[in-house]
């Protein structure tokens, strides 16, 4: 699992970098993921970071012949509603980083969560990854 968080762990330090705008980041519960909003001013750097440190861009579209795994991340967030993405890292990596993308109905506004999935890890060792990654972000 070392390697696997430290891949991670670059994607996640990468994108936090490389933001222009400093993003604020909370704990969401329900989806088990770390949050942040951004206004439309930032869509441009935020989209070309996460395109930047994820290899792969899903949306409702493109996700009927996406993989078991992808699937279950979309079931996992409630689905692609049109305009809502989903990044992931590398599929043949046994956790993988995914973000959702979603757009809010004001058209000012978008959230990012963005979280570890893996299949295969025990809770114990899932308790263990969440908690690092809530330390990648400040939380």
């Amino acid at each position: 699992m070392n390697d696997f968080l430290a891949s991670i762990e670059n994607i996640c330090a990468g994108f936090v970098n490389a933001i222009q705008e400093p993003l604020t980041w909370e704990w969401d519960g329900r989806f088990g993921a770390v949050l942040a909003t951004c206004k439309t001013e930032n869509k441009e750097d935020v989209q070309l970071s996460l395109k930047s440190h994820f290899k792969s861009i899903w949306d409702n579209s493109n996700t009927e012949d996406a993989p078991d795994v992808v699937l279950d991340v979309v079931s996992h967030f409630g689905g692609l509603m049109p305009g809502q993405l989903l990044y992931t890292s590398d599929l043949n990596q046994d956790i993988l980083l995914c973000c959702a993308w979603w757009p809010w109905g004001d058209g000012e506004t978008f959230s990012i969560r963005m979280a570890p999935y893996a299949k295969k890890e025990s809770d114990e060792d899932m308790a263990e990854l969440n908690n690092k990654f809530k330390d990648w972000f400040g939380l």
